[in-house]
C-alpha cells in the first residue's frame, strides 16, 4: 500500500514543531528551584525575628516543688532533732531528784546541779512548774534539761558536761493595746471580768494612785487604758507600762499620761495640761486593800474592850502584802514595841512623819537612818502586836500632832518645764484619740483643758506673790 506524499507546507510545519520541542527544557526543575529559594529566604527572615525576641523566662520553682519544713526552734536548739519529754516539779522534789531519775550517776548529778546553780539559784525551782528533758536518739542518755523561771527567760542545763549550759532571755515583742471597763462592785472584779490581769490592775493604780481613791470606788465608775502588751513566743506575758489612763467617777474625768523627755531627765505621769500627777504623798501605804478601821477618837477597841482613840487608819490586806513608804523620807525608828508589833517610822520633812504598824517582817536593806523613796517597800503586812488579823495601821503626823490623813490635800509636785509642753501635748492628743476608741469621757475634754489652764495661771500668780 503506497503512502500518500506529504505536501511541502505540512512538512515544514511538522519540522518546526519538532525543532521547537527539542530546544525547550522541562519546567519542573525551575519551579523547584524557585520554591527552594523562597523557603530559604522565608526561613532566614523568621530566624532573624526569633533572634531579636527576648529569651523565654527561666523555669521557676514553686513552694510545692521541694517543700522545706522549718525546724521548731526553742531553748536555743532544734527540738525536732530530740526526743522531747515534759514533766512537772513535785512538792519536795529537788534538782538532784530530777537528775537521778533521768539515769545520771551521782557524780554527774552533782556536777550538773553545780552548773545549774551558777546560772540560777536552785531554790528558784518551784513545785508545779514545768521542766523539759531533751534526748538526742544518737547519743546515750539525755542531753539537756530546760527550765523557765519566768516567761521571759530559760535555763538550759547541759547533762553531757559539754559546757553548753546557758541562761538566756527570750525576745519580747511589745504592742500597744487598749482596755476598758465599768465598776459594778470593785475594781478587781471589773478588770478581771473584762479579761484583764491583776498585773494590769496594778499598773493602772500606779498611774492614778495620786488622784484616785481606789478604796472608795463607786458603781458605774469607768476606766479606759492605753498600755503595752508584751508577747513572748506568741504568748501574752505581764503587761508593760500604762501609757495613758482615764478614770471617770461622779461626773469627773481624771487623766494620767506617761511622758519622758528626750534626755530622760523629766519623766512620769502628767495630767491634761502637763501638771504632774505625782503628789507629795501616796493616798495609802498598801495596794489592793480596804480600810477596815478609820481614824476615830472614840473607837471601841476590839481586843482591849474599851473606848480608846484610834489615831490611825487600818488597811486590811493579806499576809505578806508589801507596805510602801507614802513619800520620800528617812527611817527614824524600826523595831518592835508592845501593841505596835513590828513597825517603821519615816520622817519626810520637818512637818510630816508617818508610821506603819503590825508588820509581819521588815524589808531587807533598811535600817534607822536609811533613805527611802516614795513607793518603796519597807515591810510586809502582818498581825504582830495587838491585832485581830492581817493589816497595817497607818499613822500620820503633821507638825507633831496625829491627824486623819484622808482629809488632807497635799501640794502638787513641780510642774513640767514649759519648753517640753508642745511635745507633751502632741503625745497627749494621740493618747486621747486612743482612749476615745474604747470609751467616752463624761466631761467636755476641751473645756476641761481650758479650765485646767486657768487654774494653773492662778496658781502661778499666787506663787509669784508669795515669792515677793
Amino acid at each position: 500500500m503506497s503512502i500518500p506524499a506529504i505536501p511541502g507546507c505540512c512538512y515544514e510545519i511538522i519540522s518546526n514543531v519538532k525543532s521547537s520541542l527539542r530546544k525547550r527544557k522541562p519546567h519542573l526543575p525551575r519551579v523547584a528551584a524557585v520554591s527552594a529559594l523562597f523557603l530559604l529566604t522565608g526561613a532566614a527572615i523568621v530566624y532573624s525575628f526569633i533572634g531579636l525576641a527576648p529569651p523565654p523566662p527561666a523555669p521557676q520553682l514553686t513552694d510545692t516543688a521541694f517543700p522545706v519544713i522549718a525546724p521548731t526552734l526553742r531553748f536555743g536548739v532544734a527540738l525536732d532533732t530530740f526526743a522531747h519529754r515534759t514533766d512537772t516539779i513535785r512538792e519536795g522534789q529537788t534538782l538532784s531528784d530530777i537528775l537521778l531519775a533521768q539515769g545520771l550517776g551521782n557524780q554527774e548529778t552533782f556536777d550538773a546541779a553545780n552548773a545549774f546553780n551558777e546560772l540560777l539559784d536552785v531554790r528558784s525551782l518551784r513545785a508545779g512548774r514545768i521542766y523539759h528533758i531533751l534526748d538526742d536518739p544518737d547519743t546515750a542518755g539525755p542531753d539537756y534539761l530546760t527550765y523557765q523561771p519566768s516567761i521571759f527567760e530559760y535555763v538550759r542545763l547541759d547533762l553531757r558536761n559539754n559546757e553548753q549550759s546557758v541562761r538566756n532571755s527570750l525576745p519580747v515583742k511589745t504592742e500597744i493595746a487598749l482596755a476598758a471597763g465599768k465598776i459594778e462592785s470593785n475594781l478587781w472584779n471589773a478588770m478581771t471580768g473584762a479579761g484583764m490581769s491583776y498585773a494590769l490592775t496594778d499598773r493602772m493604780e500606779d498611774a492614778l494612785q495620786w488622784s484616785v481613791d481606789f478604796y472608795h470606788v463607786q458603781p458605774n465608775d469607768a476606766f479606759q487604758l492605753v498600755y503595752e502588751k508584751q508577747l513572748v513566743e506568741g504568748e501574752e506575758a505581764e503587761p508593760g507600762a500604762v501609757k495613758a489612763a482615764r478614770y471617770s467617777s461622779g461626773g469627773e474625768d481624771i487623766y494620767a499620761f506617761w511622758y519622758c523627755s528626750p534626755d530622760s531627765t523629766y519623766q512620769g505621769y502628767f495630767g491634761l495640761n502637763g501638771e504632774p500627777m505625782k503628789s507629795t504623798f501616796l493616798k495609802a501605804p498598801v495596794r489592793f486593800s480596804r480600810i477596815s478601821s478609820a481614824f476615830n477618837l472614840r473607837r471601841f477597841h476590839p481586843i482591849q474592850k474599851r473606848v480608846k482613840p484610834h489615831l490611825g487608819t487600818d488597811y486590811a490586806a493579806p499576809y505578806g502584802t508589801p507596805i510602801l513608804s507614802v513619800a520620800d523620807g528617812v527611817i527614824v525608828e524600826r523595831g518592835r514595841r508592845g501593841g505596835n508589833g513590828n513597825f517603821v517610822k519615816v520622817r519626810h520633812n520637818q512637818q510630816y512623819t508617818t508610821q506603819y504598824l503590825h508588820m509581819q517582817r521588815f524589808a531587807d536593806g533598811h535600817k534607822v537612818g536609811s533613805r527611802v523613796r516614795q513607793g518603796e517597800t519597807i515591810g510586809y503586812v502582818g498581825s504582830t502586836g495587838l491585832a485581830t488579823g492581817p493589816h497595817v495601821c497607818f499613822r500620820f503626823w503633821k507638825d507633831g500632832r496625829q491627824i486623819d490623813h484622808t482629809k488632807l490635800r497635799f501640794p502638787p509636785a513641780k510642774n513640767m518645764p514649759e519648753h517640753l509642753l508642745p511635745e507633751f501635748m502632741a503625745l497627749r492628743d494621740a493618747y486621747l484619740a486612743q482612749l476615745n476608741q474604747v470609751g467616752t469621757p463624761t466631761q467636755d475634754t476641751e473645756a476641761q483643758i481650758i479650765e485646767g489652764q486657768r487654774i494653773q495661771e492662778e496658781l502661778k500668780k499666787v506663787k509669784e506673790a508669795e515669792a515677793k
